[in-house]
């Protein structure tokens, strides 16, 4: 526990003779996976002393996977004689009530794995099956006072196979074409995702971000999830990316594997491999744009779509708004900590 306070003793220090207790905006980045949260996080870090002495303080995985949440999502159980959730959710509130304390305006809580694992995703072959619970749980952890919520999606077509290429890199087998199949065909989508996750913490405002007009830009992300004008310093680093064609079958050769076990289905420009056939793609892409359409027409109160306009050009994704319905390193490579695992 000393360890884990001891990443914001800066602040706790320099601000203690605020004492009395004030209300705190509790911020939840959770991700999703493949949508550059890697790169926000490496954002808040560098941005560490700016943003304490804007009264903001940062949980970031290096802190978190650390021990704070470690049980608060294991199954009920008991160890020596002590419930797990509940001493995670009481270390949460400790920690917490330490920041607030401090006189903390606002908590930037950063961490993808809160939502789930991609590699669950791809076992269920389902985007998030049990983000419902977990963010429950999480919102119990910090006793209903969660602010907000904001949550970056990207098209399917290209997330899945950014998860599909990301952990057939670490290792992972090449999905069957059974299993695409199944995953392009699954009827869950990100609406779902999002009306699971307001019914879990229906006090908290959230923001949904478009991947394809804010990957790469971490100052925006951050003025999003706080409303204030945020630090430039590390906001255009883009970590993590999932390996192309080549690269992977390079990995898959040096993993003593047949680089011909590699479908290549689909290949863009710039050398992104998909698992994905040519009409699976168009599925997926063709839900996201309900999704967008679903989002941009107020998502029935319970999401708010955040939009970046001041992009003007189109990269390698179309812009959110530009698409029409049926179309469209971090240096560690711990597996836990670059977030496959839960």
């Amino acid at each position: 526990m000393k360890g884990q306070i001891s990443l914001f003793r800066p602040f706790l220090v320099a601000h203690w003779h605020r004492g009395a207790r004030r209300l705190m905006d509790i911020i939840l980045h959770v991700g999703s996976h493949r949508t550059s949260s890697t790169s926000f996080q490496h954002y808040l870090r560098g941005n560490r002393t700016p943003l304490l002495a804007d009264d903001t303080v940062v949980w970031d995985p290096q802190m978190l996977r650390n021990g704070v949440f470690s049980g608060l999502f294991a199954k009920p159980r008991l160890v020596n004689g002590r419930e797990l959730q509940r001493r995670a959710a009481g270390r949460v509130r400790i920690h917490t009530e330490q920041v607030r304390r401090a006189g903390a305006a606002r908590l930037i809580v950063s961490e993808e794995n809160m939502i789930g694992a991609p590699r669950n995703c791809l076992h269920t072959k389902s985007l998030y099956p049990a983000i419902g619970e977990r963010i429950a749980r999480l919102s119990a952890a910090f006793d209903g006072q969660v602010t907000r919520v904001v949550m970056m999606i990207r098209a399917q077509d290209l997330w899945w196979s950014s998860v599909v290429a990301y952990g057939v890199g670490r290792g992972h087998p090449v999905p069957d074409a059974v299993r695409c199949a199944e995953v392009a065909a699954n009827p869950r989508r990100w609406r779902d995702v999002i009306t699971d996750m307001a019914c879990a913490i229906p006090g908290a405002e959230i923001k949904v971000l478009p991947f394809e007009q804010f990957a790469g830009r971490a100052d925006l992300v951050m003025s999003q999830a706080t409303g204030r004008p945020a630090p430039r310093t590390h906001a255009q680093a883009w970590l993590n990316r999932s390996p192309d064609v080549a690269a992977l079958r390079s990995k898959l050769v040096e993993q003593g594997g047949d680089a011909a076990t590699l479908p290549d289905h689909l290949q863009a420009a710039e050398g992104r491999w998909s698992p994905f056939t040519p009409a699976q793609a168009a599925a997926l892409r063709e839900a996201y744009a309900d999704d967008i359409m679903w989002l941009t027409a107020g998502a029935g109160g319970l999401a708010t779509l955040t939009e970046d306009h001041t992009r003007d050009k189109t990269g390698f994704n179309l812009s959110a708004g530009a698409i029409t319905k049926g179309h469209s390193h971090d240096q560690q490579t711990d597996l836990r900590r670059q977030g496959f695992m839960a």
